[in-house]
């Protein structure tokens, strides 16, 4: 049985009510890790999902290893740090394209994107990822090589580099 994860607080702006259906399903288990104020809700609406509460350290890192995807359903993430973390531990991440997840993932090539809000979306992706397992193999390579390069050092460094560039250009257009 395949065991989908969502990992993060549990939170409304979250959007883990969207793994429902798969909780429902038979073919796979949802693991979902994490706390939050949309605990007891979730829990009442995805009954069959396995719920952790907050996990740190090894159990954090076994729980990411149990996974074959790891579902990252906020629509509003920036940094998406979750979705990193997946990437390093080896697992096909699937998540909605807006926002932060659309500089971490190339679809197909380091992990999955879905139509923000739709669950049928989303769920096919998901899938994807398990009919096809040379295409899990190729994701979980492309995107652990990605994730490796990222360090904060590098991210400050493109982060300054950027404000140079920003205040180039703004001395310039006073110059003009």
């Amino acid at each position: 049985m395949a065991r989908i994860g969502f990992i993060g607080r549990l939170a409304p702006e979250k959007n883990v009510g969207i793994l429902g259906e798969l909780a429902a399903s038979e073919s796979v288990e949802v693991l979902v890790v994490g706390d939050g104020p949309s605990r007891d809700e979730l829990r009442k609406a995805m009954p069959q999902a396995h719920f952790t509460g907050r996990l740190l350290g090894e159990d954090l890192a076994a729980a990411f290893a149990s996974l074959d995807v790891l579902v990252a359903s906020g629509e509003l993430e920036t940094f998406c740090q979750v979705i990193q973390e997946g990437m390093a531990s080896g697992i096909p991440v699937v998540a909605p394209s807006t926002g932060g997840p659309l500089d971490l993932i190339e679809h197909g090539r380091t992990g999955m994107l879905y139509t923000p809000g739709s669950r049928s979306s989303m769920e096919a992706q998901v899938q994807s990822l398990l009919d096809d397992q040379t295409l899990r193999d190729s994701i979980v390579h492309a995107a652990h090589q990605q994730v490796a390069q990222r360090s904060w050092q590098r991210l400050t460094s493109e982060l300054i580099e950027h404000y140079a560039e920003a205040s180039l250009a703004y001395e310039m257009k006073l110059a003009a």
